[in-house]
């Protein structure tokens, strides 16, 4: 493939709720510009793009997939992200490889959480954005009242582009014509819409237009900016499965859609400085992985990266901010689907993929000048696992697997939690199953599962003044000694564990003061009412004494732990919790029994929002120790027709009834163990 400038670049993020046709709609459009030779349908399993077998025997995909089109001297590169609120992770960092997120709505199901969700994350990261209503041919749909919901969700720059006519059998363009025959609305003031919306974004052009002035030429030049700038955000209508409306998306893409030129301009960031990326071919290289996948067959790492600056050839060494030295390249590669092409070089404005290096999700990549380009905002996975394996010998093994998951979703997170048990983190049951059973078929690895524990946190209320502590031993042999007098202050929420000596003089000699400290963060892991982690506590080193034989470093690390439990136990101790923001979707007549229960779960409602379909969303913040059992008790209450999401939110003092629960579990599950 010759080279392509890069105002010829069009980068595209199909974005959306389960079920609303974005793989449908990629695979339609690549039938149609003739990519492939028949459309590829997921019920069929003839998909170009949920290519693997776990995508097929599901019939949804679980991980975004790229593909690449021509049209009318452009290069669309499109990426189909999963609509599973679970699987989120690999959605949310395609949109660090676009200029615009097309967030796909069913005609029949309308706006769902997952559209919600997708069209805040996109504007937050300052993308311009389409709205595509697919499945034109349902049955009993009210157009008309979905875009006016459209409207009143998103804003009333959400203008259609095109209008179904004939009976939603074709479309007609409201931007190339002011009049026509639609089945709803009128072409004449969607086309008034849509051009000021365009000159919406630009005082000067507004001003011509107000005069007469304005040509309909003009217009047209400016508005991929307006996309850009979210002054417009077109609504084209589909029926993916019968050709309607592909060709329309596909001119629009060369007349409406942001070019990496027109579109959200990325900043490189070092230190505290931040200067903005040229978008220019000519350019040292800079890039961003976006995308990790591993080919099951032949265990190859495939790294999708869009290239922001500069040129990329096989015979460079790339670098990025963590590695300590330059990596080849290797073949550059562009993917269609699950297959690879390789290409000369990679160009500003492109997405390619490199094989077999050891970058992360996130990373960015250069050639000469480093530094870091900015992610969307990934949510904080809440819903976990602990994990055990069911055969000795296989932890190791099941390790390494998990980091595997970790690099390929980055909302997925293995760790150590409290007591040592191996942790799996995620958004929600179905994603971490999902895996589950990915490592058991696969990689033929089982494990046994259980609620972990809750990663509770202890902290102090108040101060603890001149707390003293003595830590002396007399052996046979030499002696240890050191004395120590601390204050304990609490610290804002957030802010960590300070250090602070204060001692005048020499009443510690200064190479057993770091000793004390050493001593007090060791305690602080270990906890000290529960066994939970110590957070957000100062401690002042006012006074001591050493002795001039019997003190060494040991016995000042001994004293530091000793004084800080004292001063702890002194300073009102808490338990704090971490509370998450859930958002349940529920029949409308079920509204009064989640709200019930959550509220039994010491919940707070936050909020709640009605959408089409007789659906409700219910928002609340609840302690996350009192959603073990949710999913199932959701299901209960909704006969399986709920759904809900929860992310981090902060963390809050336990109530006291809570907290002496808490001491006791832990009490006892020490006796247990001793």
């Amino acid at each position: 493939m010759a080279v392509v400038d890069i105002d010829r670049f069009r980068n595209l993020a199909l974005v959306g709720h389960g079920g609303c046709g974005k793989t449908s709609l990629a695979e339609a459009l690549l039938f149609k510009s003739g990519v492939t030779n028949r459309l590829g349908s997921v019920p069929q399993k003839s998909s170009i793009l949920d290519f693997s077998d776990e995508e097929k025997e599901k019939q949804h995909s679980l991980d975004s997939a790229l593909c690449h089109i021509a049209h009318k001297g452009n290069h669309l590169n499109i990426i189909d992200t999963p609509g599973t609120p679970s699987f989120c992770g690999p959605a949310i960092a395609a949109l660090a490889a676009v200029e615009c997120a097309v967030v796909v709505i069913s005609a029949s199901a309308g706006i769902q959480v997952n559209t919600r969700k997708m069209m805040d994350r996109a504007r937050e990261f300052g993308l311009g954005v389409w709205i595509v209503i697919n499945h034109l041919d349902a049955a009993n749909v009210d157009l008309a009242g979905l875009v006016g919901q459209i409207q009143e969700n998103f804003g009333t720059q959400c203008v259609p582009l095109n209008l179904p006519t004939n009976g939603s059998k074709g479309v007609v363009d409201c931007l190339a014509n002011d009049s026509g025959a639609a089945d709803f609305s009128d072409v004449g003031e969607a086309h008034t819409a849509l051009i000021e919306a365009i000159v919406g974004a630009d005082d000067e052009m507004m001003e011509k237009y107000l005069g007469g002035e304005l040509s309909d030429d003009e217009a047209m030049s400016a508005a991929p900016g307006a996309v850009a700038q979210g002054e417009l955000v077109p609504i084209l209508f589909t029926d993916s499965l019968g050709d309607v409306g592909m060709t329309e998306f596909l001119d629009a893409t060369a007349s409406l859609c942001p070019s990496p030129v027109s579109g959200k301009q990325r900043s490189l960031v070092e230190g505290e400085n931040e200067a903005p990326i040229e978008p220019t071919q000519s350019g040292s290289f800079l890039g961003q992985v976006f995308k990790i996948t591993t080919d099951v067959k032949s265990n190859i790492k495939y790294l999708s990266i869009r290239v922001h600056s500069g040129k990329l050839t096989s015979d460079m060494s790339l670098k990025s901010v963590d590695a300590t030295k330059g990596t080849r390249p290797g073949h550059v590669l562009r993917s269609q689907g699950g297959e690879h092409s390789e290409m000369e070089s990679g160009v500003a404005g492109d997405i390619i993929c490199l094989a077999k290096l050891d970058f992360a999700i996130g990373d960015t990549l250069y050639t000469e000048k480093g530094g870091k380009i900015a992610m969307p905002k990934l949510p904080e996975p809440m819903y976990s696992l602990a994990l055990e394996s069911k055969s000795r010998g296989d932890e190791d093994k099941i390790s390494g697997t998990l980091r595997r998951f970790s690099d390929e979703d980055p909302c997925v997170i293995s760790e150590r939690g409290t007591g040592g048990e191996l942790v799996l983190r995620g958004m929600g049951e179905q994603q971490l199953r999902t895996y589950l059973q990915r490592m058991s078929k696969q990689y033929k690895l089982e494990v046994e599962t259980k609620p972990p524990r809750i990663p509770y946190r202890e902290t102090v209320s108040a101060v603890a003044k001149d707390v003293e502590y003595t830590h002396k031993k007399q052996t046979g042999g030499a002696g240890q000694f050191a004395r120590v007098i601390v204050n304990m202050l609490p610290a804002e929420r957030g802010e960590g564990y300070e250090f602070l000596d204060k001692i005048f003089g020499g009443a510690i000699d200064q190479p057993f003061r770091p000793s004390v400290d050493k001593g007090i963060r060791a305690q602080m892991a270990e906890g000290v009412l529960a066994g939970y982690p110590v957070v957000d506590v100062k401690v002042e080193l006012i006074d001591g004494k050493t002795h001039p034989v019997d003190s060494k470093d040991i016995a000042f690390q001994i004293a530091g732990r000793g004084v800080f439990k004292d001063a702890f136990m002194k300073a009102k101790p808490v338990i704090l919790e971490p509370i998450v923001n859930i958002e349940v979707t529920v029949p409308a007549d079920k509204v009064g029994d989640i709200q019930g229960d959550l509220a039994s779960r010491r919940g707070r409602p936050s909020g709640q929002d009605m959408l089409p379909g007789n659906l409700a969303v219910i928002k609340a913040v609840v302690p996350l120790a009192e959603l073990a059992d949710y999913n199932s008790r959701l299901s209960s209450v909704t006969g399986g027709e709920g759904t809900y999401s929860m992310e981090f939110s902060h963390y809050e003092t336990v109530p006291g009834n809570v907290k002496q629960q808490i001491i006791d579990a832990a009490k006892k599950a020490k006796e247990e163990h001793s």
